[in-house]
């Protein structure tokens, strides 16, 4: 991969394991100096290290992101280091049970709603400025097929993923005529991935594609010059 991302400064969420570490680990490889954020230090670390071995640069910023305080102090952090925030990568997320929409536990309904929508507006809201200081600044959400389509017993993580597009999309439209900002949503559908075989525990984890591909998507997608509005799709 041609170093396409050289001097960008990349921001990728739910880094330690599956996507989100492999888009840290692509996005790397493509040049960026990659902040990986999730709440579990050890695993950062080790995405971390696979990144310097290939050559790539990386930082670790473990956090919670439910807790806005901790999201502002990061922005904070990264302002006073660099100039802008060249892409952010909303990964980070939370299946919850799958239950009848009649049975869902209201506690963690609110833990779905905080980490998947609520979280997701305060990081936009911290890194806007960063994201507006960048030549051609990118925001890319992660989202899936149950986001626009109603599936039985997905109630919880169907409302927050429809939400987060309808959140994502409005900044987009928001900022593209007074800025260079441009946000993409990418639907990576089946992938090998932890939330994967807690959606579906019987399935064959061989049959799924490895999360380098959506990785290798993401990174792809940002080497195009896409319209906000822009949806991939890997079903």
């Amino acid at each position: 991969m041609t170093k396409f991302l050289d001097g960008k400064l990349a921001l990728v969420t739910g880094a330690s394991r599956g996507i989100g570490a492999a888009t840290a680990e692509a996005l790397a490889a493509a040049g960026a100096h990659v902040v990986l954020t999730a709440r579990t230090a050890g695993d950062l670390e080790a995405v971390e290290e696979r990144i310097h071995a290939a050559g790539g640069s990386a930082t670790i910023a473990p956090l919670d992101l439910t807790e806005r305080e901790s999201i502002a102090r990061l922005a904070q952090a990264i302002g006073e280091r660099w100039q802008a925030l060249d892409v952010l990568v909303l990964n980070a997320a939370m299946l919850g049970t799958l239950t009848p929409v009649a049975q869902i536990d209201g506690k963690e309904f609110n833990k779905v709603l905080t980490l998947n929508v609520l979280a997701q507006q305060a990081l936009i809201a911290a890194f806007d400025p960063l994201l507006r200081r960048s030549v051609a600044g990118r925001l890319i959400a992660l989202t899936s097929s149950v986001g626009s389509a109603a599936r039985a017993y997905w109630g919880p993580y169907s409302a927050s993923k429809a939400a987060l597009e309808m959140l994502v999309s409005s900044y987009g439209q928001e900022v593209e005529n007074i800025s260079s900002v441009r946000v993409a949503l990418v639907n990576p559908a089946a992938t090998r991935t932890q939330m994967r075989a807690l959606a579906y525990p019987g399935e064959d984890p061989a049959s799924l594609k490895d999360p380098s591909v959506a990785a290798d998507a993401i990174a792809g997608l940002l080497r195009e010059d896409f319209a906000t509005g822009h949806r991939l799709s890997l079903s």
